[in-house]
């Protein structure tokens, strides 16, 4: 067999190794480095909400569901018994169904930054989102309807962006 024709099998199969490898340790560094990234952007989120929020988030449960008009946030105490986290929770969950019908989003601004997904548009279009605050069990809901297409898809984004932001403070309901 000619040397040459030996060589390119040989070559082929070193490389398949080496991209493997290749492969598996960039893959864990990214892999890696993303957890870490999560768990210091949510350490982050954590500390910006202390800030905006008056309830405790480690006594507390963010939940976001998405609809086919829009969405539910509602925001609940750990312990229905805790009416201390309850009034916290409505309270502010209240203030914000003025701003955001407004279109003043800066609280999510102030926690997760101007570039959050959705949020310039959810601003730009709050006139044609009704947003409704209720009070729920053991907290309160914000309700968010619109028959806008791109403002639906902006919430989802936006509720997506804050289940990640929140980690363990938040879920999809």
């Amino acid at each position: 067999m000619n040397p040459r024709k030996r060589r390119i099998p040989l070559l082929l199969a070193g490389l398949a190794v080496v991209t493997a490898a290749s492969a598996g340790c960039a893959t864990g560094d990214q892999n890696g480095q993303a957890t870490r990234s999560a768990a210091e952007r949510q350490a982050e989120i954590a500390a910006k909400s202390r800030q905006v929020m008056p309830f405790d988030l480690e006594r507390t449960m963010h939940r976001f569901t998405k609809t086919g008009t829009g969405g539910e946030q509602t925001v609940t105490a750990e312990d229905p018994a805790d009416a201390q986290q309850v009034t916290l929770i409505r309270r502010h969950l209240s203030e914000e169904v003025k701003r955001f019908g407004g279109g003043d989003f800066g609280d999510p601004a102030s926690i997760h930054g101007g570039e959050m997904p959705g949020l310039r548009e959810l601003a730009a279009g709050h006139d044609r989102i009704d947003v409704r605050y209720a009070d729920s069990p053991a907290g309160a809901q914000i309700t968010y309807t619109t028959s806008d297409a791109s403002l639906i898809k902006a919430l989802h984004a936006w509720f997506d962006a804050q289940v990640s932001d929140h980690g363990r403070h938040a879920e999809h309901g």
